[in-house]
């Protein structure tokens, strides 16, 4: 199955995934005091859309390869299933790095956030089937 996928459709995935771990790597004051939005980006909850977004994203980055794999549809599900258990997996990893990070910390709400992009982008994939 695998065999059948070239290896550089995972190219922006691979690079999506490291990005991510690079900005949860960086120490919480390398990321810049927005004067005047702080107040009104907090009320939106705005970190945990980007949480949301960044894990979402990287679910679909992965599941995409797939899409024109020659498997069966389920078989495409059952993939797409696993990408969002690992991808949600991993943003609970990503939490447990940042307690070894200056200034950051272990934060349950972001790995909720993480999950739910992964779910949310899951049921995106599964929504347009491939024909």
């Amino acid at each position: 199955m695998l065999n059948s996928i070239p290896f550089k459709k995972f190219i922006p995935a691979i690079l999506w995934f490291l990005l991510v771990l690079f900005l949860i790597c960086l120490p919480g004051q390398e990321f810049p005091e927005l004067d005047g939005w702080s107040a009104w980006l907090e009320k939106i909850h705005f970190d945990k859309w980007v949480h949301a977004g960044m894990f979402g994203t990287m679910m679909m980055l992965f599941a995409f390869p797939f899409r024109s794999a020659d498997l069966h549809e389920e078989k495409k599900k059952s993939i797409y299933f696993l990408i969002a258990v690992l991808t949600s997996i991993w943003g609970l990893a990503t939490e447990c790095i940042q307690l070894y990070i200056p200034f950051r910390s272990f934060d349950l709400l972001d790995w909720a956030a993480d999950s739910f992009g992964s779910i949310i982008a899951l049921y995106v994939m599964r929504l347009f089937p491939t024909k």
